[in-house]
């Protein structure tokens, strides 16, 4: 007992003494700025491809895949403008406007691998075209995935009807449409966690290496978003200090709380993979 005890306070002395000395605040600020300037380009670039390959409900999908597990009080200002954007009509996906688009969304990639970078303690040894490249193919594969739910969503209904209609106890179990975007946003962000922990940062790391981290993760992001959005509903002055400018102020300051909590995420596995190394040097 008291050896765990001394383990943790070890582990979490050594994250919290890294992300401090590290200038872990600094880059959860360029995470949290590079998240927001990505987020619109992402959600431009996806539609406009959506629409190109003729997926013309995607606009709506997406919004709710990338907002719907944000706290109502921060998603819904922004979500509202973000829908009103996306569906306006556009014909650039194959020129400069498309292409920049992608680009910048590519950089909220970079973003997070520097972040990891730092959290993992190692020193990125490929190449920048490698690494563009692969934040591009990031982008790509969200922006289908996006797309595939989005057909999914579509067809979930009918598809809900018709087992319903063949297996009668199953009804109450198959919830709402509004249930099943929440259930499949938190799956994407799980994936999603899964998938830039193991491929983004340089090195190589097992699934059992980046768990701890993942769940502290999204621990910490229910807790954090909860806290703020009970902290917006009843203390903040932010739309009287703001005023038109709220929703992005209050958009940044939720963007940095989760980025914090991200890149400490990656500080707990580097923790305790050199604790574990550590114990393995000295044979106990």
């Amino acid at each position: 007992m008291v050896r765990n005890i001394v383990a943790i306070k070890r582990v979490l002395f050594d994250m919290l003494g890294h992300f401090n000395n590290d200038d872990g605040w600094a880059m959860a600020s360029h995470l949290a700025l590079s998240a927001l300037l990505a987020l619109f380009p992402f959600l431009i670039f996806a539609t406009t491809l959506a629409g190109f390959l003729g997926a013309k409900a995607f606009a709506d999908t997406a919004v709710h895949l990338v907002f719907d597990t944000w706290p109502e009080q921060i998603a819904e200002p922004i979500a509202r403008q973000v829908v009103e954007v996306l569906t306006v009509q556009r014909g650039d996906l194959l020129t400069y406007g498309g292409l920049l688009a992608g680009y910048f969304a590519s950089n909220g990639i970079e973003a997070v691998r520097a972040s990891l970078n730092r959290a993992y303690r190692v020193t990125e040894t490929r190449g920048i075209i490698y690494r563009r490249l692969q934040s591009l193919l990031f982008v790509l594969i969200a922006t289908i995935g996006f797309m595939v739910i989005s057909v999914f969503l579509v067809f979930a209904p009918l598809l809900a009807r018709l087992l319903e209609a063949k297996v009668a106890w199953i009804g109450p179990y198959m919830g709402t449409i509004t249930l099943w975007r929440f259930i499949i946003a938190s799956a994407v962000i799980v994936l999603g966690l899964i998938a830039v922990h193991i491929w983004l940062p340089d090195g190589k790391r097992k699934f059992v290496t980046i768990l701890p981290g993942i769940v502290f993760t999204l621990i910490g992001w229910l807790v954090g978003s909860t806290a703020f959005a009970t902290y917006i509903d009843h203390f903040s002055s932010y739309v009287t200090t703001y005023a038109g400018l709220a929703s992005i102020m209050i958009a940044l300051v939720f963007l940095y709380i989760i980025s914090a909590i991200f890149i400490l995420g990656g500080e707990l596995n580097a923790a305790i993979s050199r604790y574990r190394d550590a114990r393995a040097r000295v044979g106990t």
